[in-house]
């Protein structure tokens, strides 16, 4: 509050009327206040606040005029008294009112800025360990273990357990649980009536129990108050999906009970330890050349599903993509943000590397990006938290991203991009003409200077974005020659006028037609949008 007192103490020197502010925190109303020289009994004063019309009253300092501050936050604001007599108190609040209102508004927004991204930090901070933790770790037991202690630390839980369904006794059996619950939990029987865990994984859907009822014996050691369980399930490749276990967490340090944001977060976690889940079964059950080629598709699978649907950006622009691996999986990533303020964000990024490896920095780029570009209005400050997140990881790996990242605000005709090492960003208007998007900044991880942005205009519905990675101009046909770039620009250009999805497939054609039978060298990601 020291900038409010500034304005205050100036308003006191050009009038020579004081003006406090008083805003209620508590038990006792925080003061700000810039006074006249002679206050001494004023200073430690405070009125009888109420609601209604700017009223006279008196203090030990003289007559005031008191009013409510309007907006969220409830605060008074009192001008007087004044070292000139007869000074017009009603217009100095008139005056000061929308000043002080407008203060404490974006003082508020700050405040809840702040608890937002430490809130998100947090759930970066997750994402990732949880990352490093499946990459690394091939036995179930020991994932799940860190999984739910790094999980149970974030939400505050003190008791907790993962239970996981065996398809031989048709129970639930414990292969994690936090410090100081037994490890020799029995077996729940999934028809158990009694048991949270048998019902969360029959119905499929998170529960938060509250306490009493008649407990089941099996989860007495990990549920204390109200307990959140969550289905861990697995996205299957046909679309459906399978449940194969339950997360139970309760006890909470706060005392406060599991908010929305918890249950949120435990599932999008439960969704991993699936994952986790169905490796190990795959890892375990790969006895045969057979068995590991379906677990290199499934992995293929995988990191697609992790790629956002081009639908989540409509109806403010018609999108097509499409990700095409050298290997089961790869480095290449796009993402999609709808915005505020109907705003539009594209992102498209190429991993230095292919393979198992890319494809940990891909996913763990994914989910970072998705929460970066909700909290940073600049894309250069986007990437710039992206490159803070990754940093560690980039280094370890002696790997680098090149990235392009734009935010079309359509409604207001400006494109506004990043461009870390990515050269293959495009802008086609509807004469045909190309200008490309250079590269402003060397990529992610190579240097520690932030991103910066730039800003051109964007015809909305006439202007195609367009995005592609080395995989695409790299193409070799059977004799080793390049399809170009220019050949991409050029084609897309004479199709302009066509839908983005009839655009990409005519650039599919090409890299088909060009490439024939020959070996894929390189990870293919191609975007086109329209606003």
């Amino acid at each position: 509050m020291i900038e409010l007192h500034g304005v205050l103490s100036a308003f006191l020197d050009s009038t020579g009327c004081g003006a406090t502010v008083w805003v209620e925190d508590g038990a006792t109303p925080l003061r700000i206040d810039a006074t006249a020289v002679d206050h001494g009994p004023l200073a430690q004063w405070t009125p009888s606040f109420r609601t209604g019309p700017p009223s006279e009253v008196d203090s030990p300092g003289g007559r005031l005029l008191l009013a409510t501050v309007p907006g969220p936050r409830r605060a008074w604001l009192a001008v007087g008294p004044c070292s000139v007599p007869d000074q017009p108190l009603d217009r100095f609040l008139r005056f000061l009112l929308p000043v002080v209102s407008q203060y404490l508004q974006a003082d508020l927004e700050v405040e809840h800025a702040a608890n937002e991204l430490a809130e998100r930090y947090e759930e970066i901070n997750l994402l990732y360990t949880i990352t490093e933790i499946l990459g690394r770790t091939v036995s179930l037991e020991e994932a799940a273990a860190r999984i739910l202690k790094e999980v149970s630390e974030t939400v505050g839980a003190r008791r907790g357990s993962i239970l996981v369904h065996d398809r031989v006794t048709d129970t639930l059996q414990s292969v994690a649980v936090l410090p100081g619950i037994p490890t020799d939990l029995a077996p729940i029987a999934l028809t158990d009536p009694s048991s949270i865990s048998a019902r969360v994984f029959r119905e499929q859907r998170s529960v938060l129990a509250e306490p009493g009822g008649v407990p089941c014996p099996a989860e007495s050691s990990y549920r204390l108050g109200i307990m959140l369980s969550v289905p861990i399930m697995w996205t299957m490749p046909n679309g459906g999906s399978e449940p194969l276990g339950v997360v139970n967490l309760s006890d909470r340090r706060s005392g406060e009970p599991f908010s929305a944001g918890d249950q949120k977060l435990v599932a999008a976690i439960a969704t991993q330890i699936g994952t986790a889940i169905q490796n190990t079964r795959l890892v375990r059950a790969s006895l045969s050349q057979q068995r590991l080629v379906r677990e290199l598709e499934l992995a293929h699978e995988m990191q697609m599903k992790l790629l956002p649907r081009t639908s989540v950006v409509a109806p403010e622009a018609q999108v097509a993509a499409r990700v095409m691996p050298a290997e089961s999986v790869g480095g290449d990533f796009y993402n999609l943000f709808r915005l505020t303020d109907g705003r539009t964000g594209v992102m498209i990024g190429d991993v230095s590397s292919h393979g198992y490896q890319a494809a940990l920095i891909m996913a763990l780029a994914l989910s970072a990006s998705a929460i970066h570009a909700q909290s940073s209005r600049d894309p250069g400050d986007m990437l710039a938290a992206l490159l803070s997140t990754l940093r560690e990881e980039l280094e370890s790996t002696e790997m680098f991203i090149s990235a392009f990242y734009a935010v079309i605000d359509r409604d207001a005709g400006i494109l506004r991009y990043a461009n870390t090492g990515h050269p293959h960003a495009w802008l086609i208007d509807e004469e045909g003409l190309a200008c490309r998007l250079s590269a402003i900044d060397p990529p992610l991880g190579m240097v520690e200077e932030r991103p910066t942005a730039r800003s051109r205009v964007w015809n909305r519905g006439k202007d195609i974005l367009l995005l592609f990675t080395d995989g695409v101009s790299d193409a070799r046909d059977r004799f080793g020659g390049r399809l170009g770039e220019q050949r991409v620009v050029d084609l897309v250009a004479r199709y302009r006028t066509e839908t983005p999805d009839v655009i990409l497939d005519r650039l599919a054609d090409e890299l088909s037609e060009h490439t024939g039978e020959t070996q894929q060298r390189d990870d293919i990601t191609i975007v086109v949008l329209r606003s």
